[in-house]
């Protein structure tokens, strides 16, 4: 059979695609470095499409050998390029059926990933039930030759409220154990499969993950990039190890869509980092690739967040317990002011009533202005707290929108825990939403909003379209137009991305919101893995990480928590307003450094000194690389074990500076040349400690 190939780069990733006229177009070459030299003449098919109708061509769970997928062939392709991104799009067509699979390859100038999307066009004369569309598929190339499975590690993590994060470093054959497929003929059936479930998208298994080669340190960086039902899944066959990333399902979404003659589906973003240095290479590839979506935006200072829930007011603010916060935050060095939840509701009741989004007269007799006015004097920006997908089931605006406005299945308004979701589809709705945020920032301008997500929808709604599934991805797609919209009417507005902490932690939303929310982790013992691990899914300029100083706490523990925000974007909170002198000083200090440091850190890279932390850990480190030195935090939770070795090969055989940044060593340290850095605690048996300090030539 032959084949022809189709190179493409952006200088810094090369590709290639087979395109024979006997078999569907698919990857057969990635590389970091070098350009394609002998590709693979056969493998998995680019895009799988699942029908009803046709299934798949071989029995399997995979979501590979779609009938329709290896009826595909090449038709045209075109190479452009658009601002920083090199844009490949190749089209396939099914004859049989008319269908027609335009795939866009976009990668970004000087990164080492590329992302896919994908657009099924019905040209035939019958309508196609879609069950699944897979963004990209491929087989994990090392250059031109195909991954071994068992030389790799998977780098995977779970989130759940209060335990977000939790990322794994295992190898991949304790999930995907050779079966010895060439002594059978046939290539698996199986699959080992990550997928979200209902409206959180992250709040479970997370779309981001990694594959690293132990032995040459090749690594596959990917993530899907949605806001809703998403999958990836890895598995063999007897050639390679093949690598699909959806959005959703059949299976997993109850996702099904009616594709008639002259409509088209387009699928979610997916995208893929390739690197040779190991999965910190690829975490800088990712890193770019993450920053080219939101268009590199740098701030010469980005604003320190002070919020008033977090171990502080819990949704139970007023004007009596908000100015003093007010006066001591913007003592601290806060730069906004964020009043959260409960701001709209005259009772502490309030969690199945909010919706009509009017501040309380019995909170804030004078007026909510007279707190905002307050924040402003006090050199503050203002920020409030919004929910805007919900309705609680005793607001007004329950029986004031209209049912459409709702999710639905069979007729009846899907409720969660109180309340109604609202469905953006609909233009009531939004019409509804934008009134709210247009009306809060004129009346008391408002520079931040807090936009939370407490619930979820189940499989999604079937009013309106074929499946609850299908009424569920128009559902997030429409939200995501609302939020472009508002942010094209307040462009001066900076929006903070939260769901019960991290639960819809993604990049459909993070290409556009300004910052994530990491937790709703209250103890300040637990939060370090969380805050740690939050850069191998967040920018670390997004990751807004909890700081609650207390002042119960001593000086050590409040240096604790004030280390856990010191890397990311810190989220100040606490009784500020009743410190003693001696540690309200020691939070400013901590704010004064994390502003200090903040231009490097929305320009830098994370890495872990010490390996991924898991949640048990005693010791735990993030470093983040800038370009001039690093940046790492140390957090020591317990004293059985006394020494930590930090990993640092960008400094090996040179000598080092050490700076604390903030008062107060904490560690002892050596130095050895080769490229580790040793810890002892210097603290009492049974205290905790916790530093951030920068490492550079010295």
């Amino acid at each position: 059979m032959e084949s022809s190939f189709i190179s493409w780069s952006n200088g810094t990733l090369h590709l290639a695609l087979r395109a024979g006229k006997e078999s569907p177009v698919g990857i057969a070459y990635l590389h970091p470095a070098e350009a394609a030299s002998s590709p693979l003449a056969s493998g998995p098919a680019l895009v799988e499409i699942l029908t009803v109708e046709e299934g798949r061509a071989r029995t399997s769970q995979r979501y590979a050998e779609s009938t329709v997928g290896a009826r595909l062939r090449y038709v045209s392709h075109t190479a452009a390029s658009e601002g920083s991104w090199n844009i490949l799009t190749v089209l396939q067509r099914d004859t049989e059926t008319g269908l027609e699979a335009e795939t866009v390859l976009r990668a970004a100038n000087g990164a080492s990933t590329v992302q896919a999307v994908t657009t099924v066009r019905n040209n035939g004369r019958k309508p196609v039930a879609l069950q699944a569309v897979t963004t990209l598929a491929l087989p994990l190339l090392a250059g031109h030759r195909a991954a071994e499975a068992t030389t790799l590690q998977l780098a995977s993590a779970t989130s759940q409220w209060l335990g977000e994060n939790q990322w794994t470093l295992e190898d991949l054959r304790g999930s995907l154990p050779d079966l010895n497929l060439g002594l059978h003929e046939q290539d698996q059936r199986g699959h080992l499969l990550r997928a979200s479930t209902s409206s959180w998208s992250t709040g479970g298994p997370l779309p981001t993950a990694a594959l690293v080669d132990a032995d040459d340190q090749w690594c596959w960086m990917w993530q899907v990039e949605h806001n809703g039902g998403w999958a990836w899944e890895l598995s063999e066959t007897r050639d390679a190890l093949d690598l699909a990333l959806l959005g959703p399902t059949d299976d997993q979404h109850n996702w099904l869509h009616s594709l008639e003659p002259g409509d088209q589906f387009t699928t979610v973003p997916a995208a893929l980092a390739v690197s040779r240095d190991g999965l910190h290479g690829a975490v800088a590839q990712m890193t770019a690739h993450r920053r080219a979506l939101r268009g590199h935006i740098f701030s010469d200072r980005p604003p320190v967040i002070y919020n008033d829930f977090m171990n502080t007011l819990m949704g139970d603010p007023s004007t009596g317990k908000l100015l003093p916060l007010v006066t001591a935050a913007a003592e601290a060095g806060a730069d906004i002011f964020c009043i959260d939840a409960g701001w709209y509701d005259d009772t502490t009741d309030w969690w199945d009533a909010v919706g009509e989004w009017q501040p309380s007269t019995a909170r804030f007799p004078n007026g909510l202005s007279e707190v905002t006015d307050a924040i402003s004097s006090a050199g503050m920006g203002v920020g409030l707290w919004l929910e805007p997908e919900v309705v609680g089931v005793r607001s007004a605006m329950a029986a004031s929108l209209p049912e459409e406005a709702f999710l639905q299945r069979r007729g009846v308004r899907v409720v969660e825990h109180g309340r109604y979701h609202l469905d953006f589809r609909h233009p009531a709705a939004r019409a509804h939403l934008d009134e709210t945020v247009d009306r809060l920032v004129a009346d008391f301008n408002t520079v931040y909003f807090k936009l939370d997500y407490n619930i979820t929808a189940g499989t999604g709604t079937d009013l309106g379209a074929g499946s609850s599934g299908a009424g569920l991805l128009g559902h997030n797609r429409a939200y995501l137009d609302w939020l472009d919209a508002i942010k094209a009417r307040h462009p001066h507005v900076t929006i903070e991305n939260c769901a019960s902490g991290a639960m819809r932690q993604d990049y459909a939303l993070l290409a556009r919101l300004d910052l994530q929310s990491t937790s709703d982790q209250q103890d300040p013992l637990l939060y370090p893995p969380i805050a740690a691990n939050a850069f191998l899914s967040v920018l670390p300029e997004q990751a807004a990480n909890w700081a609650y100083p207390q002042p119960g706490m001593d000086d050590e523990e409040i240096r604790f928590t004030m280390a856990t925000g010191m890397l990311g974007r810190m989220c100040l909170s606490g009784f500020l307003d009743k410190m003693t002198t001696g540690q309200l000083a020691l939070v400013r200090e901590a704010v004064s450094v994390h502003k200090e440091i903040l231009p490097e850190i929305q320009a830098s890279t994370a890495f872990y000194p010490s390996g991924i932390p898991r949640w048990n850990d005693q010791w735990l480190s993030v470093g983040l690389r800038a370009s001039e030195r690093d940046l790492v935090t140390v957090w020591q939770r317990d004293h059985a074990q006394n020494e930590l070795t930090l990993h640092l090969p960008r400094w090996a055989g040179q000598e080092v500076t050490i700076n604390w940044l903030g008062s107060g060593q904490g560690f002892e340290t050596k130095w050895d040349p080769s490229g580790y850095l040793f810890l002892t605690a210097t603290t009492p048996i049974g205290r905790l400690s916790a530093r951030t300090f920068t490492v550079q030539a010295a």
